[in-house]
């Protein structure tokens, strides 16, 4: 007899008991929190495609103490889609700029682009919202600033203190993509939290490792490497989708 693995528990679970920002209310959440519930298929389309990335992100997020919703990032800026490209070229579930990836260490050449690399591209995102969140002291302003630039969101507050006015997110003046950004995430919480209110089915992601990272020394083609690993060519490539060329 071996004694049986312990339970795995639901990674969910795990995200909701790290909320650590404070909730807004409005209509805006109100609007997002409908704009998923309508579309479903979409809601399920973006949790199974996390499903691979999910844990990952939630153990950085974790281990440097950051609130668990900012895992729940990508599902906003990407929908969770590694090879997602904007129209402004923002690339990867982070939706890096090229100037910022670059700026964070994310190679982009040739050969790949590291912005689509999931273990590189969290590290980087996960580097820099702490870098703003140091320098606003406000996780709902370093959220802003993410998505804004960190250089608007303090000339925002520095007009506001100099009008005698509060320098707190609800309070700037902010472009609408911006002023949606937080109740989009706070719309995703609420929907992560209680699915069932919206009509939803979240998909169980348990609490465990869903990929492991190994060195290569050498190129080798994509079809050969897939082969190695005993993966399908696709799950392969939604795993390593940072490559340019099939090597």
């Amino acid at each position: 007899l071996e004694p049986l693995p312990p339970p795995v528990g639901d990674l969910w679970d795990r995200i909701i008991e790290g909320y650590a920002m404070p909730d807004l209310d409005g209509p805006l959440v109100e609007k997002w929190e409908q704009w998923y519930a309508a579309r479903p298929h979409y809601v399920a389309r973006m949790v199974e495609r996390s499903r691979r990335y999910l844990y990952h992100i939630v153990t950085e997020v974790t281990s440097r103490n950051m609130p668990t919703e900012i895992a729940l990032l990508p599902m906003i800026e990407s929908a969770y889609n590694p090879t997602a490209m904007s129209v402004a070229r923002a690339s990867g579930i982070w939706q890096f700029m090229p100037s910022t990836g670059k700026h964070y260490g994310l190679a982009q050449n040739f050969w790949l682009d590291s912005r689509r690399d999931v273990v590189a591209a969290t590290e980087s995102a996960l580097e820099y919202l702490q870098k703003l969140h140091g320098d606003f002291g406000d996780w709902q302003l370093a959220l802003a600033g993410y998505n804004w630039g960190e250089g608007n969101v303090a000339r925002a507050i520095a007009k506001n203190q100099k009008a005698g006015k509060p320098g707190d997110y609800e309070s700037l003046k902010m472009p609408d993509e911006t002023r949606n950004y937080l109740p989009k995430l706070q719309a995703l919480k609420n929907i992560v939290r209680e699915p069932e209110k919206y009509g939803l089915v979240l998909a169980d992601i348990p609490d465990a490792p869903y990929f492991t990272a190994v060195k290569v020394s050498r190129k080798m083609d994509v079809k050969r490497a897939a082969e190695l690993a005993e993966l399908p060519e696709d799950e392969f490539l939604a795993l390593n989708p940072q490559h340019n060329r099939p090597v």
